[in-house]
């Protein structure tokens, strides 16, 4: 027996190849077929035509009606093809390895849809090797079609592509931080003696404490609120960060607010099961998009409306440019405010991330010493990482959000 009829061959793409021409020609050879193929390659190497045959036929065959079709295949395949020639034992590395990637001529057998079987991949590297036009040439690896928009401007992608990435948004918030709240609930984990529950089963015993009962603290999710600037400024942003609020009223339940003149609630319309429907809804809701910018005037309405205990403890997350037409002394005044009540507050700027960036706003020099951290978002890339970002809150005692700043806040 031959050491070896595809000595030389990468199993994995000849293996591929065979099956591809197979399903063209009817035969149901899946994944899972391929696989079993490559695995029986690799445990019993073929040393002649007939042991390769039956190892195909017993690895990729599932059904009777697919026989003729695998072996007019199998035929036209290899029934013609030239003899491989023995690997070069310059470019074989040590070791006993059947899969090494040599320059071996491709087949020619079959000049059908697909070409031939790739009987090799690239060629070693060599120094001062010649080109060889026969080796197989991998195709060059694209970026998928989300990570080619995520750093592409707002104004550069339309509806379906703000769609697509919206829904990429909402799949990274996968987890959400807890706090610890005043209740108590009885764990089998430990915790600290709950004397109550310990005394009323001891009633039993003849109030013999024989078993110690133990409790820790409810933990429930973090609230977050968050308010969209719809203004004329923030028209390129606008539906990108509405994408980002409906992700965070879908997983974390969260409260959020579009302002331009007025401030409009849309919790209820961005939690809709279409990213699409929710959005285009959202829009309607908002009655004053696109015009001027009234920050202070908006936010000093969500703290003295009914909704205003949502803020309290809670991570605030404000997307704007922070050009306001409202006095700063009042944005200071109403910030500090908010400050006071909120857990964290992350302001999001689009334009944050360009090179050279200064506040030099008066409304976003005024909002910003109050403010724990202010975050780039001028991409979706940006919302992504601003979505890992405000997952790392953490609310565990002694522990504070990472990176960020301690109070008074920074400017730069």
């Amino acid at each position: 027996m031959s050491p070896g009829l595809l000595r030389g061959v990468d199993r994995a793409a000849f293996a591929v190849a065979f099956a591809g021409r197979l399903r063209h020609a009817g035969v149901a050879a899946g994944l899972a077929e391929i696989d079993d193929f490559v695995r029986a390659l690799d445990a019993s190497p073929p040393g002649d035509m007939s042991t390769l045959y039956w190892t195909a036929r017993v690895s990729l065959v599932r059904r009777h009606a697919d026989l003729t079709a695998f072996d007019s295949v199998f035929a036209a395949v290899f029934e013609d093809a030239p003899p491989l020639p023995p690997p070069d034992r310059s470019a074989t590395p040590a070791g006993d390895r059947d899969d090494v990637h040599v320059p071996v001529p491709t087949s020619t057998a079959d000049d059908g849809p697909g070409g031939g079987l790739p009987w090799a991949t690239l060629p070693p590297a060599v120094a001062d090797a010649p080109e060889s036009d026969s080796a197989l040439r991998l195709p060059e690896r694209r970026p998928s079609a989300l990570a080619g928009l995520a750093e592409r401007p707002f104004d550069d992608l339309n509806a379906a592509q703000v769609t697509m990435l919206g829904e990429a948004l909402r799949e990274a918030i996968v987890g959400w931080p807890t706090r610890r709240t005043r209740r108590h609930a009885v764990s089998a984990a430990g915790g600290r003696i709950a004397l109550r529950a310990t005394i009323n089963r001891a009633r039993r015993t003849g109030w013999e404490p024989v078993e110690v009962v133990r409790e820790r603290a409810v933990r429930r999710p973090r609230r977050v609120v968050l308010l969209c600037d719809v203004s004329e400024s923030m028209r390129a942003q606008a539906t990108a960060y509405l994408h980002l609020m409906r992700a965070f009223a879908v997983v974390a339940e969260a409260e959020v607010f579009a302002f331009a003149t007025t401030l409009t609630r849309l919790t209820v319309v961005l939690r809709h099961s279409s990213a699409a429907e929710a959005v285009a809804q959202a829009s309607v809701a908002v009655t004053d998009r696109y015009g001027g910018t009234r920050i202070a005037t908006n936010l000093r309405a969500l703290l003295t409306s009914q909704r205003a205990d949502v803020v309290r403890g809670a991570v605030v997350v404000i997307g704007s440019d922070g050009w306001d037409s409202d006095p700063p002394d009042e944005l200071a005044a109403v910030m500090a405010r908010l400050r006071r009540r909120a857990y964290r507050i992350v302001w999001l700027n689009p334009r944050a991330g360009a090179p050279g960036f200064a506040p030099r706003t008066a409304g976003m020099a005024a909002a910003l010493p109050y403010c724990d951290r202010m975050l780039p978002a001028g991409t979706f890339q940006d919302l992504l990482v601003v979505a890992r970002q405000l997952q790392s809150v953490t609310c565990t005692d002694g522990l504070k959000w990472p990176t960020l700043t301690p109070a008074p806040r920074i400017i730069a």
